[in-house]
């Protein structure tokens, strides 16, 4: 089953990422469409530090990349300084660093491509 790995940029406390996860599980096509659980962050060997934690959505067929990125959008939307969000799926990273519409359908095309 395809799994995509959600960071919140530059979030030590993990305040945002936490925040991120349930405004997640509240989205009902999410939330019908994917677990939803908050895993740690793989360090790279030798890396030193606080593991910081990922949200990863493990997701059935049906999932919409798109329903993910405007989702995404929304929740920064809401938040003071607007973070930016790094999602991962098959070694792709794209982030989320805005909410307009060209950039929502740049970051549905690199997730679903395989």
């Amino acid at each position: 089953m395809p799994e995509y790995r959600i960071s919140v940029d530059g979030d030590s406390s993990g305040r945002d990422l936490r925040q991120l996860t349930q405004w997640l599980r509240q989205d009902t096509p999410i939330r019908t469409g994917a677990t939803i659980t908050l895993q740690p962050a793989h360090l790279a060997e030798g890396q030193m530090g606080t593991t910081l934690d990922v949200i990863a959505l493990v997701t059935q067929s049906g999932f919409s990349a798109a329903s993910l990125a405007m989702t995404i959008c929304a929740w920064r939307r809401t938040r003071p300084s607007t973070p930016v969000v790094t999602i991962e799926r098959n070694g792709v990273r794209v982030t989320v660093d805005s909410g307009d519409p060209a950039d929502v359908t740049r970051i549905v095309r690199a997730l679903e491509s395989e």
